[in-house]
């Protein structure tokens, strides 16, 4: 197998050439408003919600920036908009979807874009995960603060709590065999 196969690239006349077919267009349907906020949304994130109180007073580990966190975020936010500014000319570069796998694919070549495809999928998935446990963690103070009692078992998955009662279950039936055995 030649290894040049993995570096090939499709021209850009090539990839929009490809979205001329009907079956393979997506059709625009989100405004600079809704993208705006999509891009904001995916480059804060949950960090700046979970991280904060941690960054700012410290833990155990480390003691917190205090004021100094604002230097921080505007370093952050400076380098969340360098990288709104290469996704920019990337969509000016190549006007076809496919995000980041799509320009690799142009510009750096098949095994390259197979890799960034990939990250993406699993930086989404990762991202997704730090989203859900941040938010459940404020939900359950909220709860909290309003006298509810959250049950233990609502935040378990239903695998969790199949393989709990079953081995609860097999307890039982252990001990069941046990006391049998005992003299009296």
């Amino acid at each position: 197998m030649p290894i040049a196969r993995f570096f090939r690239r499709k021209s850009l006349d090539q990839l929009v050439g490809e979205t001329v077919v009907p079956q393979h267009q997506l059709k625009r349907v989100l405004g600079p408003i809704q993208l705006t906020a999509m891009g904001v949304g995916a480059a804060v994130g949950a960090g700046i919600f979970s991280s904060i109180g941690t960054a700012v007073a410290g833990g155990a580990e480390h003691v917190g920036a205090g004021p100094a966190i604002v230097v921080s975020f505007l370093l952050v936010a400076a380098a969340c908009a360098l990288a709104g500014f290469c996704y920019a000319e990337f969509a000016a570069m190549v006007p076809t979807s496919g995000s980041a796998y799509t320009y690799a694919y142009a510009t750096l070549g098949e095994l390259v874009a197979w890799v960034i495809g990939w990250d993406l999928i699993l930086e989404y998935a990762v991202g997704n995960v730090a989203v859900a446990i941040s938010w459940s963690g404020y939900f359950q103070q909220l709860l909290r603060g309003l006298n509810l009692d959250w049950p233990g078992w609502l935040g378990v998955d239903y695998r969790t709590a199949l393989q709990a009662a079953r081995q609860a279950a097999e307890l039982s039936a252990a001990q069941a065999d046990l006391s049998a055995l005992a003299p009296d």
